[in-house]
């Protein structure tokens, strides 16, 4: 197929483009900006952003499918801006594959859509969507999801898939942030770390929107459904957060802070931060003190039956690549003869 990718260039996006090269596809790029690795790939990169409409008609032009990963991965942003992409930029995608007659929709949502604070253990997608939102990136997503499987009919087939914690070589924003954190000192476990989590590592969640390209079609199985997306091995916080310290030749952590200080401070900290404008986000917020203290893993039987999805990463094998690929990225730097401080920064 002739498949159009937005976010090509974001780290899961990658991974996308990679694995529909693999198998044949002719796959097109969409983001803000090029990216030599995608080049390398030969993917046909189209630049612009997801308000621009006519940009994403140009982008999804003679496109059999889209998969639309882009997204403003962010608890702290505006809720403005996460709005204008997150909802406005899906209701473009929306429109450019009415306008150009594409039948295939596979969008990339969130978990977080049906995380409402509280613990969530082994449910499945008759799950509610969260009637209360704590980030207004959670909120944002679930308005886009349903605007995608609303839409699904006899003009276009869309399903949703929700990975949750994408994790892995190339990671640029969830375990870096914890690592950072740790390296600042301002890393703590919130409760007793026990508390049991999903996570997906990058490949296995590239290879269910792939899996997903391939099943969708109109009046499929799968069409207009929403499926979870994990390794299917939930752990600890506390182990996946010592296991991602420990591939970056860091100690464990294990100081700890109760659930209600945590939600307390993130409370006061959101107050103050956004009383005096700060743009950067403070050090826990209501989000982070709520996905850090509950229970969040998924039943992703439906997956496995109806997408033929198998995690073929083990978290074990998982760790064993990222441990190598930090572990080359420190030589690298090292062999550079640049210091700690840039090495962080970086």
């Amino acid at each position: 197929m002739r498949v159009l990718v937005t976010g090509a260039s974001g780290f899961l996006g990658q991974a996308i483009c990679a694995q529909l090269i693999a198998q044949g596809h002719t796959v097109r790029g969409f983001g803000r900006n090029a990216h030599p690795a995608l080049h390398a790939m030969g993917v046909d990169q189209r630049t612009g952003d997801l308000s621009d409409l006519s940009a994403v008609m140009d982008a999804s032009e003679e496109a059999d499918a889209v998969i639309h990963a882009a997204s403003m991965l962010s608890i702290w942003a505006p809720i403005e801006a996460l709005y204008d992409t997150n909802v406005r930029g899906t209701d473009h995608v929306l429109a450019a594959c009415e306008l150009n007659g594409v039948r295939r929709l596979i969008y990339t949502s969130s978990t977080a859509v049906v995380h409402a604070g509280k613990d969530l253990e082994g449910v499945d997608e008759t799950t509610p969507y969260a009637r209360r939102f704590s980030s207004a990136y959670a909120q944002t997503k679930a308005m886009a999801e349903q605007r995608v499987l609303e839409a699904n009919g006899s003009e276009i087939a869309t399903v949703a898939l929700r990975p949750h914690f994408i994790w892995g070589p190339g990671d640029v924003n969830l375990m870096p942030r914890v690592v950072a954190r740790a390296r600042a000192g301002r890393l703590r476990l919130v409760g007793d770390g026990h508390q049991r989590v999903d996570t997906v590592y990058v490949d296995n969640a590239a290879s269910a929107h792939v899996l997903a390209l391939k099943k969708l079609s109109i009046g499929s199985p799968i069409a207009g459904k929403a499926y979870f997306i994990s390794q299917g091995e939930p752990v600890t916080h506390e182990h996946l957060i010592n296991a991602w310290l420990l591939a970056s030749g860091l100690p464990p952590e294990t100081r700890h802070i109760s659930p209600r200080l945590a939600r307390a401070l993130g409370v006061v900290l959101e107050t103050i931060y956004r009383t005096v404008g700060a743009s950067r986000e403070p050090a826990i917020t209501r989000f982070i003190a709520e996905q850090m203290s509950t229970s969040h893993w998924f039943n992703i039987d439906a997956a496995r039956r109806e997408l033929g999805y198998v995690p073929l990463v083990s978290i074990t094998e998982g760790l064993h690549r990222l441990s190598m690929h930090l572990r080359n990225e420190r030589e690298h730097v090292a062999g550079a003869g640049l210091g700690e401080d840039t090495a962080t920064t970086a």
